[in-house]
């Protein structure tokens, strides 16, 4: 369990918090300079040769060099307008007088999120037609229908992502780099410090490459930023998310937090959400009775990982909570297994976990946007929510609603039933079919041991059967 902020100052003499400023309007006509200047008295820098040494280190990581807003050693708080919220270090007595300050709501002791890796990668080639995530989810009906995420921006917080990727040319309509200080750097071009990013990225809105296709909104564009991992992680994600704010995105796709449940990401997401952001959220990778915060939180649209046989992947979270409102996390699985997708040096690789989970149903919330622009977060996670069915072979304590099915989504947002299919144009047309047609070849390696999209016979699953029988999925409040 994560220490409290006093036994922390106990122990170090100085923790690093985040602060909720009361009045957000008013924060975000201010420039950051306006507010920082108006509270970081509170704020200390424990250890200038520290702080001079991290921006050393953040020199040598980072795309290119640059002149620093203020030197660390003296930058006592940073604010992030568009989120409302400061971060910091503080001692006793600057606890004491930041928690009194008029200007500020609650304080909570900084979490320290990290990336949730997949459990398993492989090398692969394409395959041939949409991938059986997007046709499991029935995502090419939408495609048929010529919804392809056209004029969305999606925001997308992760290692980065690969810009001279074929998949993902004319994708990425905004890159910012956060390099190990929290510090945006100027001019960088868009990059992958692993793989995670690009292949997140691939999932949302790749392009159609040769005959294979597993971007699930192919016209949609990404606000994609460089966030972790390393250096100041919690000062990089506040930035990333200030900045995917102040760009316009209305969704939000990350796979990362931290083991466990910590209420300290809270004021974070429901800065979010009062932003008009949907907040996608992968639940995490470490199996049953576990999970992650703030993929676990009830106002979070959480995902877990799903097979190519209609079941929820061994390594996917699940968690009850006693809670009221949405007690069960993740709020659905998405697939998650032998997913296909673009990494760095025009490869591609199939890639198991959570964090495969949910660029599918991030860019589900994109096509969905395109279909009724003005739709809200709320409408966009009632339609998503709305549109799952739960297989037998899942119970309902680890897939709860169960699968998203995007025709209905389209239906329930839309009001109306999906349109007849239209001549293809586009990204429909770059890859010949938006059908069925385009299984993968027989005989291709799979990480799994079943192969995702075969018909396996197996009995019914009469303990899941009995359990969505007996129980109906508990009512999800939203926001």
């Amino acid at each position: 369990m994560a220490s409290s902020i006093e036994d922390t100052l106990a122990a170090v003499g100085y923790v690093k918090v985040i602060a909720t400023l009361n009045d957000k309007v008013s924060a975000a006509a201010q420039s950051d300079a306006q507010l920082e200047s108006s509270i970081e008295g509170h704020f200390t820098v424990p250890n200038a040769a520290q702080a001079e040494s991290l921006a050393t280190v953040a020199g040598h990581f980072a795309s290119r060099k640059f002149k620093r807003p203020e030197p660390l050693s003296s930058r006592r708080v940073r604010v992030y307008r568009h989120l409302g919220l400061a971060v910091g270090y503080v001692n006793n007595s600057g606890l004491a007088s930041l928690q009194t300050d008029a200007q500020v709501g609650k304080v909570d002791k900084a979490p320290e999120l990290s990336l949730i890796r997949p459990v398993a990668m492989q090398d692969f080639r394409l395959g041939t037609g949409p991938t059986w995530g997007i046709r499991r989810m029935q995502v090419d009906q939408l495609w048929a229908a010529g919804i392809t995420g056209k004029g969305v921006l999606v925001g997308h917080l992760d290692t980065g992502v690969d810009g001279s990727h074929p998949a993902l040319k004319g994708a990425i309509g905004k890159f910012a780099e956060f390099d190990f200080a929290g510090d945006m750097v100027p001019g960088a071009k868009p990059r992958d410090s692993g793989e995670h990013g690009t292949h997140t990225a691939g999932t949302i809105a790749g392009r159609p490459v040769s005959k294979g296709r597993f971007g699930v909104a192919p016209d949609a564009q990404l606000a994609s930023a460089m966030v972790i991992e390393g250096g100041q992680v919690i000062d990089r994600i506040l930035a990333g998310m200030d900045w995917v704010i102040g760009e316009g995105a209305r969704i939000l796709s990350m796979s990362l937090g931290l083991r466990g449940f910590t209420p300290a990401f809270q004021s974070v997401i429901d800065a979010l959400r009062a932003a008009n952001v949907l907040p996608i959220i992968a639940v995490g990778n470490e199996g049953p009775n576990t999970s992650r915060s703030p993929g676990n939180y009830a106002n979070v649209l959480s995902i877990g990982a799903m097979d190519g046989n209609d079941r929820v992947a061994d390594f996917s979270g699940s968690q009850q909570f006693d809670r009221p409102i949405n007690p069960l996390c993740p709020t659905l699985v998405a697939p998650g297994v032998d997913v296909l997708s673009c990494v760095p040096g025009d490869k591609y690789k199939l890639m198991n976990g959570s964090s495969m989970a949910t660029p599918h149903v991030a860019g589900l919330a994109a096509l969905l946007l395109e279909a009724v622009p003005a739709a809200t977060p709320d409408q966009l996670e009632r339609a998503i929510v709305g549109s799952c069915s739960r297989p037998a072979s899942m119970i309902q304590a680890r897939a709860d609603h169960g699968v998203p099915d995007a025709v209905r989504a389209f239906e329930i947002l839309k009001g109306a039933p999906l349109p007849a299919a239209v001549v293809a144009t586009g990204s429909q047309r770059r890859s010949g079919s938006g059908g069925r047609r385009g299984a993968a070849k027989k005989g291709s390696a799979r990480i799994a041991a079943r192969r995702p999209g075969r018909k396996v016979a197996r009995k019914p699953n009469k303990m899941a059967a009995s359990a969505g029988r007996k129980k109906a999925a508990p009512k999800r409040r939203l926001g």
